[in-house]
């Protein structure tokens, strides 16, 4: 994981809120998905963008999927935009 120089917080909320809706902790979900705490807090607060690879591991943490994330993250876009 590496810090990104055009980072995504729109996607990073989009997990954020995903992870509260399933009432889970940051810690459950960055187990899940073999990634640190660390990792996981720096890509929801949008200062790191995860791999495809990492991302599928965070959404199936979630019991979602990338297209649920990635709706959630436009939609988010969307409304900051407006």
């Amino acid at each position: 994981m590496r810090r990104s120089e055009r980072p995504q917080p729109a996607l990073g909320e989009a997990v954020r809120q995903l992870r509260k809706k399933r009432g889970a902790t940051q810690e459950t979900v960055a187990r899940a998905a073999d990634i640190t705490t660390a990792t996981l807090s720096l890509i929801e607060r949008g200062q790191a963008n995860p791999t495809w690879d990492t991302l599928k591991k965070i959404a199936a943490a979630l019991d979602s999927s990338m297209g649920e994330l990635g709706k959630l993250a436009d939609s988010l876009e969307r409304e900051k935009l407006s």
